[in-house]
């Protein structure tokens, strides 16, 4: 919980500063903080230094200093991770990264959702979809398609905060519920 509010700070923080800078660094800093993020979700023993308090900030920075070298960000996000090695909050760069994209998205009018269905969608369909979304919305929508056969039929959908479960599966649980209840 603290490292989330932790995180939503710093993460507005690096927001504001890109506003000021418009729209395109803000664009670049995210892009940035999601090439780190991703380097490091590849190499999770780099995350695991910057959570133990054994190594100081300098040996983090040294770290730091060499991973920043091969990923090129711009100076900005390069001296705002030198500025969470010096708070001991490297550990939260993940944490910031999702953070700063949901602003990112927010301020760009995006809504992201994920579908979930029995088998995988003609690419028709799921423009049909996603059009249909952003119709009732008002809001461009952006899925992250998913197939689980387990659902047996149907869709299941979250958008936002809202879900909708639709699949087979659900129907079903809810069917069971009823007969046991004696409904």
């Amino acid at each position: 919980m603290i490292g989330n509010i932790v995180a939503r700070r710093y993460a507005r923080a690096l927001f504001a500063l890109g506003q000021k800078q418009g729209d395109k660094e803000l664009k670049a800093y995210g892009e940035d903080m999601t090439k780190i993020v991703s380097a490091l979700e590849g190499a999770p023993e780099l995350l695991r230094i910057f959570k133990n308090p054994i190594f100081n900030a300098d040996e983090k920075k040294g770290i730091l200093k060499q991973l920043l070298a091969k990923l090129k960000p711009g100076q900005v996000v390069g001296n705002f991770c030198y500025l969470l090695a010096d708070k001991g909050r490297l550990d939260c760069l993940p944490e910031i990264q999702v953070y700063y994209s949901k602003l990112l998205d927010e301020s760009q009018g995006i809504v992201r959702g994920e579908i979930v269905t029995a088998i995988k969608l003609a690419d028709n369909m799921k423009q049909e979809i996603v059009g249909k979304l952003e119709k009732q919305s008002g809001r461009k929508v952006v899925l992250d398609y998913e197939v689980e056969p387990e659902i047996l039929g149907g869709i299941k959908l979250k958008v936002g905060d809202k879900v909708l479960d639709a699949s087979i599966r659900a129907q079903l649980q809810i069917l069971k519920e009823n007969i046991k209840r004696g409904e």
